[in-house]
């Protein structure tokens, strides 16, 4: 019995996770793999654009990314969000002495 409680529980947290947009200014490759349409070599694309040039402000900032245009991201943009979850931590900002 604990057994069947225990693997309904993991269905419904994959379910949870199958049903939440993907946050592109925090996910790990793995987790922007999950998203249909999005392979390993656009994963790591998202990835290294955001390491050079920071968080994305909104999810049509992927035109940017090399394998994403127009029809790419219409495709995509309700499985993917800028927001909610575990955000990007802010730049720690260094006050400077006078």
């Amino acid at each position: 019995m604990k057994y069947i409680v225990a693997l309904l529980l993991a269905l419904l947290a994959c379910i949870n996770l199958a049903l939440a947009a993907v946050n592109i200014n925090t996910a790990t490759q793995d987790e922007l793999v999950t998203v249909k349409g999005i392979g390993p070599s656009k994963a790591k694309a998202i990835i290294d654009y955001r390491t050079k040039n920071g968080p994305f402000k909104s999810v049509d900032d992927l035109k940017e990314v090399k394998g994403f245009g127009e029809k790419t991201l219409a495709k995509l943009k309700a499985d993917l969000t800028v927001a909610g979850g575990s955000e990007a931590p802010a730049p720690a900002v260094v006050k400077a002495k006078k």
